[in-house]
């Protein structure tokens, strides 16, 4: 009798998880029997330490036993790091010419399966054919922060992703912008993290683990020839060419102005969506400089009232006979000039008679 009993309660459950599956897949806004949309199941973030490979590596470790850096100091309070620039000084570490990861094995692993290659390349946005010198161009270093990523496993042949948060110490290769793109625990490809920053955090967190201070790598607007890490070994700052593995590593030329163990990765200051992050400050207005305390300011000089324009209704009139831009007025009573002998007058010569027009049409040129 156990046996139809069993069966019929297997029934039920298939039945009521066909319910709850139709209701979640109408267009993903499913109501509930209240009329309330069904709210989407929250992504998974998945927690990877430094040293373990994790499920669906794609290689085996390539890590290189190198000394962990140490943690940078945290955020200041009130404050979240949010993102940080890939070529930020201290946000990666390592071993003075020491490669934190074995590229040329990583090279080897990966063109020795060429299903895997393929995979890696799809997942990683370049060619199958230039796999090898695309590793070769990356620098190996150690992340000294929480990183929030787009991971891919290996699985059935192709490469899966998710998001992912990887631990401070972990060992990666890093583009000519600073970014992350190959987790050297697993030769996992990366990617910039999704647009959603949000999800459920699936995992065993580590002892330091701190969403609030969990960043983005933003790659920089262009390609950086070096990176300045910080010296696992001493706390020194090392300045390490991009593509390199650490043999061309030397002394910042300009070293950043504050201690490897005591500069903040504070981030972007990125305020949070309800508007709390803080705030940016006012431009200030520079003083005036005030003058030196031995030397007497200099008085300002007295100024002059600038004369009245005088009024043109008071002015008196110009003097015809005194002022030189004026003609004096011909005198009425004198005698007008006798012109030379043999000459005729002017109003002889030209009468005063009125001159006829002449003809509207020139009457010669017509026929």
């Amino acid at each position: 009798m156990t046996a139809p009993r069993d069966g019929a309660r297997l029934a039920g459950a298939a039945f009521a998880s066909a319910l709850l599956l139709a209701g979640c897949s109408s267009g993903g806004t499913g109501a509930g029997s209240a009329g309330r949309p069904v709210a989407a199941p929250a992504q998974d973030v998945l927690l990877r330490a430094a040293a373990v490979p994790g499920p669906d590596p794609f290689t085996a470790s390539t890590v290189r036993n190198t000394v962990r850096p140490s943690d940078p100091p945290g955020a200041p309070e009130g404050r979240r790091a949010r993102e940080l620039d890939g070529a930020t000084p201290g946000l990666y570490g390592g071993t003075r010419a020491v490669g934190s990861c074995d590229v040329e094995r990583q090279v080897s692993l990966l063109t020795g399966d060429a299903k895997k290659a393929r995979a890696f390349a799809e997942a990683s946005g370049i060619p199958e054919a230039g796999v090898a010198a695309w590793l070769r161009g990356l620098t190996p270093v150690v992340l000294r922060v929480d990183a929030r990523v787009t991971g891919h496993g290996y699985r059935g042949g192709r490469a899966e992703a998710h998001q992912a948060v990887l631990q401070s110490g972990t060992a990666v290769l890093v583009d000519q912008y600073g970014s992350p793109r190959v987790r050297c625990a697993g030769g996992n490809p990366l990617r910039a993290p999704g647009a959603d920053r949000g999800g459920v955090y699936v995992g065993v967190p580590w002892d330091a683990f701190d969403p609030d201070h969990v960043v983005v790598v933003r790659p920089t607007g262009a390609v950086v020839t070096s990176l300045v890490i910080v010296n696992a070994t001493d706390r020194t700052w090392i300045e390490r060419r991009t593509g390199s593995d650490g043999e061309a590593d030397r002394k910042p030329a300009v070293e950043p102005s504050c201690d490897p163990d005591a500069c903040t990765l504070d981030g972007s200051g990125t305020p949070d969506p309800d508007g709390s992050g803080p705030a940016t400050p006012a431009p200030s207005t520079p003083d005036r400089p005030a003058p030196p305390e031995d030397v007497p300011p200099t008085p300002d000089a007295p100024t002059e009232p600038a004369p009245e324009a005088p009024d043109p209704s008071t002015a008196p009139a110009p003097d015809p006979y005194t002022d030189p831009d004026t003609e004096p007025l011909p005198d009425p009573f004198e005698e007008p000039p006798v012109p030379p002998d043999g000459e005729l007058p002017p109003e002889e010569l030209f009468p005063s008679g009125t001159v006829p027009d002449g003809p509207g049409t020139f009457e010669a040129f017509e026929g």
